[in-house]
């Protein structure tokens, strides 16, 4: 039987299912760079290089594995704008029998996929991505019957099952199974943060490079100074630059923010994890074996883990129990435009002109940059939840939907009612002000809240907890604020209202 097997842009890896037991002989691989998965939203250029070029190498490591790889490389005016077309034109020339492909990472595209047994006219065979620490299913059963979904407690039936991290007794190593209370200092230049990782381009990257300058101009970003591993040798590399000269310090300081740095102490392992070029089980244990070392604290290494193991599992198994009805969520009932600084950074207020501006060039911002500051003025502002979803879909090189929407929608936005998080993550300027040195360069000035120059995280902060009373004051987690809210003299009340609802009015210029 002759199979088309498909792999796609973000199944960059010879251990993905559609692989097993294939046939090099008579079986073809099929992958395509279409218009339909590139322009179905603004793609930031740099995450168009690095998958395109990615996607070219892996293909050529195929080829010299013995493997007949029908390749389409993009161009606006290809026949087959759809990776169906692609499938339809090569099943007709190849006489194929069977189409074999990984589950996708998109509600979107899964829909369409599972129709193409009837569009195709031949078998689709859909086999489970098992590059994951839990199925569906697991996480399905996990969650049946629970009140709440918590991300700590199903992180700990992970560590369990992983062995990540425990003593051969079955408890934690160190005697905690959390740290993140150890992870929050402010970085105030020492230790100096390391030089990140580079990659420089080679003659298949810097083709891609043109192309994406020639037929994606208008899209976000700048593919200047493209930097990104492209291959699973180079993103080893980058793995074992972040253990030897991130890992130590990223535990202190993975909430810090710097006027100065763009990468700090994180990883940006996240890009090559999410499209297959690195193992998230390997980056964990290689992690571990910092720790068992000695190379790096148990606040660094379990943080680091926690992120992989605990949360990106976790929102991916909310994400698929959910959809597609998830992504209608606004709970909080948001209906303003997305700002159009966020396109383009020409905003006043330092940290949202910083974290606005390290994503257009690099694709990427760490996760504190991207919660507490554009997300949290999205949060603060009433931003139409599916606008920012779109956003940072777009504007970030590991963003896929399976993982943007959840975090976004429901970390961020507090859209889905509290299903994800117990509690928004609403911030005044303060919070900034703690965790970086953004606000002593800011026009604003972080210590005021009402006054023309004031912050406007600080005013849009109160009007959030005031006009959602109705949502947050049985809260328990929130029933400070509302203390603190009600003991505040009226006209100070009524003066933080009036900035904010100016604030609010004219958002394009703050």
């Amino acid at each position: 039987m002759a199979n088309l097997i498909l792999i796609l842009g973000d199944q960059l890896t010879t251990d993905i299912s559609a692989l097993e037991e294939a046939d090099r002989e008579t079986d073809q691989i099929v992958m395509a760079e279409v218009h339909d998965e590139a322009s179905y939203t603004n793609h930031h250029k740099k995450k168009l290089v690095l998958l395109f070029s990615a996607m070219r190498h892996f293909a050529q490591q195929l080829r010299d594995q013995g493997w007949s790889v029908l390749y389409q490389s993009y161009h606006p005016d290809n026949p087959h704008q759809s990776l169906e077309a692609v499938l339809a034109h090569h099943i007709r020339e190849q006489d194929a029998e069977r189409v074999i492909t990984t589950e996708c990472g998109e509600w979107r595209l899964h829909e369409q996929i599972s129709q193409w047994h009837e569009t195709l006219g031949v078998p689709v065979e859909i086999r489970p991505d098992t590059r994951f620490f839990a199925s569906k299913q697991e996480f399905s059963d996990w969650a049946e019957g629970r009140k709440q979904l918590r991300m700590e407690f199903f992180y700990r039936e992970m560590r369990r099952k992983t062995g990540l991290l425990m003593t051969p007794d079955g408890k934690p190593e160190g005697g905690e199974w959390n740290y993140d209370a150890d992870n929050r200092r402010k970085w105030t230049g020492k230790p100096p943060a390391p030089a990140p990782f580079r990659v420089e381009p080679d003659p298949v990257t810097r083709e891609v490079i043109e192309l994406v300058d020639t037929h994606f101009a208008d899209h976000f970003g700048t593919t200047d100074d493209f930097h990104f591993a492209v291959t699973a040798e180079e993103a080893q590399r980058a793995l074992d630059h972040f253990i030897d000269f991130a890992l130590p310090c990223f535990g202190d300081f993975q909430d810090a923010m710097s006027d100065d740095e763009d990468w700090l102490f994180h990883a940006i392992l996240s890009p090559y994890i999410n499209c297959g070029l690195l193992d998230p089980l390997a980056v964990c244990e290689a992690a571990a074996k910092a720790w068992y070392a000695g190379q790096a604290p148990i606040n660094a290494v379990e943080g680091f883990i926690r992120q992989i193991l605990g949360w990106r599992e976790f929102v991916r198994g909310i994400y698929w129990m959910t959809m597609p009805g998830y992504a209608k969520e606004n709970r909080l009932g948001n209906t303003r435009d997305l700002p159009w600084f966020y396109w383009t950074g020409d905003t006043k207020m330092r940290c949202m002109h910083k974290a606005i501006d390290a994503t257009r060039r690099n694709a990427y911002a760490h996760h504190i940059q991207r919660l507490m500051v554009t997300g949290n003025f999205a949060l603060l502002a009433g931003v139409r939840p599916e606008e920012i979803c779109d956003w940072y879909l777009a504007v970030y090189a590991d963003a896929y939907d399976w993982v943007e929407l959840p975090n976004v929608l429901g970390m961020v936005m507090h859209a889905d009612g509290g299903y994800l998080g117990s509690k928004p993550y609403a911030a005044s300027g303060k919070y900034i002000q703690r965790q970086s040195d953004y606000c002593s360069n800011c026009q604003y000035n972080v210590n005021k809240s009402t006054e023309d120059d004031a912050c406007p995280f600080n005013s849009l902060y109160w009007h959030f907890i005031d006009r959602h009373r109705d949502d947050f004051a049985n809260n328990p987690r929130m029933g400070m604020m509302y203390r603190n809210w009600d003991k505040q003299k009226p006209e100070k009340r009524d003066a933080l209202i009036r900035r904010a609802d100016f604030l609010l009015a004219n958002l394009d210029r703050v």
